[in-house]
């Protein structure tokens, strides 16, 4: 399967299988591998197990790897209910530890670490059970912090801590104020701000990754919309303008981020530079795909976007921009791909998940 050409490379992406594909994500760049070098200790991950957590980790071993510094241990915590998934990052030399990071657990159990991942939170159900989703996003991060208060923190929050803002505004920006849309994106808030009290009490350096949205061929935004083109569903167009960027670039800005974490916390809007609209999105699809796409509902003025221009300015631009992305993406779901059942209901503007 022939992909969108990488520039850094300068030379054509090619997807055959899943597995080959989880070995681009996990590609590490040398300003990956120079930054990852530049720490020091033991990396933990936690909340290794969801969808963007293995790659992580296979991304941070390779990278350590490529610096000579193979003692260096990347360990990476989850129940591990997919024992494929925790086999495979056995297999490539990281350190898996079965751990269930409630709200009530005692955490004195877990690895010591210089640096922590964290990408633990409850999105999808959070309307059925707000109490349960503010326990997990807003009071475990106080238990995570204490563990860890001498530790580096780079923890993955959202761009919906962002009201949604006019389509034409250039998205927000790390210091506009926050005004999240309903309790899981309040929930995240309530994350942000127990890292950010414990970098201003104890002195904690900390990083938060407000992303939004991430791609992974077999799940995201542009999967969602292009199953839809294939299998002649209609592409609503309500929420009519989106954000999106690779989620090999978003892994990468994380563990990067440990370098620039600090107190005060440290916020990083992290996405594509493309306002992209959702419409033209499936147009797209349509030709790359060989069908014409069908529409259901009005484009709002306004959307969550953010601006990652501050990201930009420390790490770069992705080098894989959303034509690139989506070429991938419909390469993919022409040659039968591997789609995981995960919508990202981006479409969603009340804020019920």
């Amino acid at each position: 399967m022939t992909g969108p050409r990488d520039e850094q490379e300068g030379r054509a992406l090619v997807f055959g299988t899943e597995e080959e594909w989880e070995d681009r994500l996990a590609e590490p760049s040398a300003a990956l591998v120079s930054d990852l070098a530049a720490t020091e200790g033991d990396l933990v991950v936690l909340g290794a197990g969801g969808k963007m957590g293995p790659s992580l980790c296979h991304l941070a071993r390779r990278a350590l790897d490529a610096a000579g510094q193979t003692d260096r241990q990347v360990i990476a915590v989850s129940r591990w209910t997919d024992k494929v998934v925790e086999k495979r990052l056995t297999e490539r030399g990281v350190r898996t530890v079965t751990f269930d990071l409630s709200p009530d657990a005692d955490l004195s159990g877990l690895p010591d670490g210089a640096q922590v991942v964290y990408m633990v939170g409850a999105k999808f159900g959070s309307t059925g059970q707000p109490a349960a989703t503010w326990a997990v996003n807003a009071l475990l991060p106080a238990t995570v912090a204490r563990r860890y208060a001498d530790s580096r923190i780079a923890a993955f929050s959202t761009g919906n801590v962002y009201p949604l803002v006019a389509v034409d505004s250039g998205g927000s920006v790390e210091t506009d104020p926050m005004d999240p849309v309903g309790e899981y994106a309040m929930s995240c808030l309530g994350r942000e701000r127990v890292f950010e009290h414990a970098a201003l009490s104890r002195g904690t350096k900390v990083a938060l990754i407000r992303l939004n949205y991430a791609i992974d061929l077999r799940y995201g935004v542009l999967a969602d919309i292009g199953r839809s083109v294939r299998d002649g569903d209609p592409v609503d167009v309500t929420t009519g303008h989106v954000n999106v960027v690779s989620q090999a670039y978003a892994n990468e800005v994380a563990l990067r981020s440990l370098l620039h974490a600090d107190s005060p916390a440290v916020a990083l809007n992290v996405t594509g530079p493309e306002t992209l609209s959702v419409r033209s999105v499936a147009a797209d699809f349509g030709q790359l795909l060989g069908t014409s796409p069908s529409y259901v509902g009005t484009e709002a003025p306004t959307a969550l976007l953010s601006n990652a221009s501050r990201c930009f300015s420390l790490f770069g631009p992705p080098p894989l921009l959303a034509p690139d992305l989506i070429a991938a993406q419909a390469d993919w779901l022409r040659s039968g791909g591997v789609l995981w059942d995960k919508p990202t209901k981006f479409q969603r503007r009340d804020g019920r998940f």
